[in-house]
């Protein structure tokens, strides 16, 4: 059975047990309905340095409230016990009043323990929470599978000892750890982490590293990236003991290392994608994502294995008596994957990732490239891009532009889109797509009679026919797949896509999606 269906499968038994399980310190209160997640820590002796530590950090009263965004809060609730052992293991702080005597990072250490966003168990992803902490930062949730037992782990820190305890603003999973915040970058992590010395030293001999030593938080509108790393055991099982046998595997004939056309340059850029995203993000869809090299990655997230280019190279032959198995594809190391850092997420993988050709792949652009739409993204809202330099792939003019976020399900991918009403005009550099021919589509509203009727140009030339968006949708199903006709890229590149009005009126624009055709 496939690691992720197996997966799937524990996490459903899982939450049919827990749901069974009525919680035994909630029973102790008179009326559950009537205490809130500090009524629950203010009732509890064993929780009394979490107490102290949110009262000095201001958050007491925050957490004997309703959430404003009207979703709950979901706290993992840290024991006297969770905090001293995070006290023994950090460096600088040798007590509890450490803690209570900096205001400043007690606030932050509370507010790192709470979701903004109610989460039972049955609502725990295969990676990251969908909404951030109150200190504006992702958990992430793994599920341990062991001989005897089998339990969630929070950010690969904290497994969850009691989960699901329901006061009236909320959901407290008790933790046997406290969360530790992020305090490095990705590439503090691989110096951090002795296993991972062969990669570690060629990003530092490509000058590779600094494309993973930041603080996505102290920078404005830039975004986080996903390093996909092998661990030295991986390399050594091809004999590669070092990074010059690493170097003389990838680059033999070529020494100037920090040459963006240098294979092990790229080779490392290679190993790099832009975005944070966890394993779920992955999964549901076969595409190319964009890495920091001269070419793309293929990932297959259709079956029940996330399957890194697949059918490009083949790793190993399993024969089992008469059943032969090929491997040609490199896996993820579940167990070890979804690390958050300062810089964006790290997984592991099972092969030694060299480049290959890539093939072409079905692909959907939903302005995901502009940082400050995945920023408005968090809350439901509407939202007026004021100035034309926030956006760095995405030009418009005549009318304002609006990012439009909704909080319930509609026929819009993602619940969000870009609108313009008027004489307008738009156009998106989305990132490159591998050559070959592609039928094109675009998402968009048509279900109005005040909507454009509109034209669509990709790099200058006119794709489709008049788009009348006037008509086409339903009540229940406004957002359609409309398609414009095929384009044939001669070379791996970005593209423009424009979009102008024949007749000017309201445009919702959803993605635009390229099938290789």
């Amino acid at each position: 059975m496939k690691k992720i269906f197996y997966i799937i499968s524990l996490l459903a038994f899982a939450v049919a047990v827990n749901s069974c399980k009525e919680p035994e310190r909630v029973a102790g209160f008179e009326d559950a309905e009537q205490n809130t997640i500090y009524d629950y820590v203010v009732n509890d002796e064993a929780f009394s340095d979490f107490k102290a530590i949110l009262e000095v950090g201001g958050l007491d009263k925050t957490l004997s409230a309703y959430n404003p965004n009207g979703n709950g809060y979901t706290c993992f609730l840290p024991s006297n016990d969770a905090i001293n052992n995070f006290i023994q293991n950090t460096e600088g702080i040798s007590s509890i009043n450490d803690i209570l005597n900096n205001p400043d990072f007690a606030a932050a250490f509370g507010r790192y323990h709470v979701l903004n966003m109610l989460a039972h168990t049955q609502d725990f992803p295969f990676g990251a929470f969908p909404e951030p902490t109150l200190s504006e930062d992702y958990l992430t949730v793994s599920f341990i599978i062991e001989e005897d037992t089998s339990y969630y782990k929070i950010n690969n820190q904290a497994a969850v000892s009691y989960p699901n305890i329901e006061v009236s603003n909320g959901f407290i999973h008790e933790i046997e750890t406290a969360l530790e915040p992020i305090t490095f970058t990705s590439y503090g992590w691989l110096q951090a982490n002795s296993g991972f010395s062969i990669f570690k030293e060629a990003m530092e001999l490509t000058g590779v590293k600094e494309l993973i030593d930041f603080n996505v938080k102290e920078f404005e509108n830039i975004q986080p990236v996903t390093l996909l790393v092998e661990p030295d055991s991986i390399y050594q099982k091809r004999g590669i003991n070092s990074v010059q046998d690493l170097a003389n595997l990838i680059s033999p004939d070529d020494q100037d290392y920090t040459s963006i056309t240098n294979p092990l340059f790229n080779y490392c850029s290679y190993h790099i994608l832009t975005g944070g995203r966890y394993i779920n993000d992955f999964e549901g869809q076969a595409t190319n994502y964009t890495t920091l090299s001269e070419i793309p990655l293929n990932i297959n997230g259709n079956g029940n294995d996330l399957l890194i280019n697949r059918g490009k190279q083949v790793f190993d032959t399993i024969i089992s008596g008469i059943d032969t198995t090929i491997i040609d594809y490199i896996g993820f190391l579940y167990d070890e994957s979804n690390v958050n850092s300062q810089s964006g997420v790290i997984h592991q993988i099972n092969q030694i990732m060299e480049q290959v050709q890539p093939s072409r792949a079905i692909v959907t652009f939903e302005f995901w490239e502009e940082p400050l739409l995945n920023e408005y993204r968090r809350e439901p809202g509407t939202y007026l891009i004021e100035e034309k330099e926030s956006l760095y792939h995405i030009d418009w003019e005549g009318v304002d532009l609006f990012f439009i976020k909704r909080g319930e399900n509609m026929s819009a991918w993602s619940n969000d889109y870009l609108e313009m009403n008027g004489d307008f005009r738009i156009s998106y550099e989305i990132p490159k797509v591998v050559q070959g021919r592609y039928e094109v589509f675009l998402g968009a509203e048509r279900y109005n009679s005040e909507n454009a009727l509109i034209e669509v140009f990709i790099d200058g030339k006119k794709i489709s026919s008049l788009i009348d968006l006037s008509q086409g949708g339903s009540a229940n199903n406004p957002f359609q797949r409309i398609e414009l006709g095929t384009v044939d890229f001669k070379r791996y590149a970005t593209h423009t896509v424009e979009i102008r009005p024949m007749i000017p009126g309201r445009f919702l624009w959803d993605y635009i999606r390229f099938e290789p055709y």
